[in-house]
């Protein structure tokens, strides 16, 4: 296991070490420890790698993943997998704002709270919380879903498009279009995998709510002017 002390060794030399990795090679598994709240650890992943980081990190980690397996054992800054495409990001800690910003595809998963703006502008990324998220989440989120195992701050779902959201607690309030919707056979198939594939133990989909688009802002209506 190729093993990176970033008290010692340069960020952009094991970020480059993480790109440079060929089809078949053997050391896949990296460990990286004394991140010291560093930015942009493990960016760009586009291999079926895993990275351990032993620490907390700042701004975007794990951004741009592409097939890759990241966990932090801590907490992470804001942007974390912000615009992940594939893979897996695990945080074992909280999240600051804009977790999982315009991520098209793969899991986040967070298992403290996360802060403002969770999951905007998410475009497939499936992102599972299992404490608490803070106001704007998932603005303009256009597809995949958003698990949220404790509470929602204010505007949840302002904006929305087609991603679905799932709520445990209770939410300050819904944003403009956001609506509670009839949690069906399909919601509750849908959500209880989400919920094994992000680790949630002793919760059961039945005690979720299901929120969405009203779809009244995909035109232009003079009624909902204020809204707009």
């Amino acid at each position: 296991m190729p093993h990176y002390d970033l008290a010692v060794t340069p960020l952009r030399e094991f970020n480059q070490a993480l790109h440079a990795l060929r089809e078949g090679a053997n050391d896949t598994a990296f460990e990286v420890v004394n991140p010291r709240g560093h930015h942009s650890v493990a960016v760009g992943i586009d291999s079926p790698v895993s990275v351990d980081v032993r620490g907390s990190v700042g701004y975007y980690c794990a951004g741009m993943n592409d097939g890759g397996t990241v966990t932090v054992h801590g907490s992470a800054g804001p942007g974390v997998a912000e615009n992940m495409m594939s893979g897996t990001v695990v945080i074992e800690g909280d999240a600051s704002q804009y977790a999982g910003a315009t991520g098209r595809g793969g899991l986040l998963v967070i298992k403290g709270n996360a802060a403002s703006r969770c999951g905007i502008s998410m475009k497939g990324i499936d992102i599972v919380v299992h404490g608490s998220i803070g106001h704007m989440s998932a603005f303009m989120a256009q597809s995949g879903a958003l698990v949220v195992c404790g509470d929602a701050g204010e505007a949840l779902g302002d904006s929305l498009y087609e991603a679905k959201l799932f709520v445990r607690g209770t939410v300050k309030s819904l944003g403009a279009d956001c609506v509670e919707k009839e949690m069906r056979p399909e919601h509750l198939e849908l959500l209880s995998g989400l919920l094994s594939r992000g680790g949630v133990e002793g919760v059961r989909p039945e005690e979720f709510r299901r929120y969405g688009s009203a779809r009244k802002l995909y035109t232009f209506n003079i009624d909902n002017a204020e809204a707009y």
